[in-house]
């Protein structure tokens, strides 16, 4: 059995963020020559995700929408978290509700999508230089 692995970095000059990164996941595989195995791919950062959906425009202003209801930025001391001098504890919230990592299995090749999958970077506390692994596995 073959192992590869990379770090992908991302500096997202807002506080949130989506990226699509399929694309560079894929030419991950393919640096990695591996056809049948599994891939997976996990944000390294405790505010910031790593999740599949759809890259649709609406969608992704949907998400942005959604997560602040469910845990709104402001006001900042509504959260214990930010007793201690941060102020992102709801990227915290947002992070454990879009996921750390996800795992697509390889089939000849190719990362063994449904229709529309795709794979995203959520970013919920940008402005520094955060990384996503991406560890594949098999023959």
């Amino acid at each position: 059995m073959k192992s590869y692995r990379r770090e992908l970095w991302f500096n997202v000059s807002e506080r949130r963020g989506f990226i699509n990164i399929t694309g560079q996941v894929e030419e991950c595989l393919r640096e990695s020559g591996i056809q049948e195995g599994l891939c997976l791919v996990n944000a390294m950062h405790i505010t910031a995700s790593v999740y599949i959906n759809d890259d649709e425009r609406g969608l992704l202003a949907d998400y942005e929408k959604w997560l602040e209801e469910l845990a709104p930025h402001a006001p900042i001391d509504q959260y214990l978290h930010n007793r201690t001098g941060e102020d992102n504890a709801d990227a915290h919230l947002k992070r454990q509700i879009m996921g750390r990592e996800v795992v697509v299995a390889v089939t000849g090749g190719r990362l063994d999508f449904g229709t529309w999958e795709q794979i995203f970077y959520g970013e919920f506390d940008g402005r520094r230089r955060k990384r996503v692994l991406v560890k594949i596995i098999g023959e």
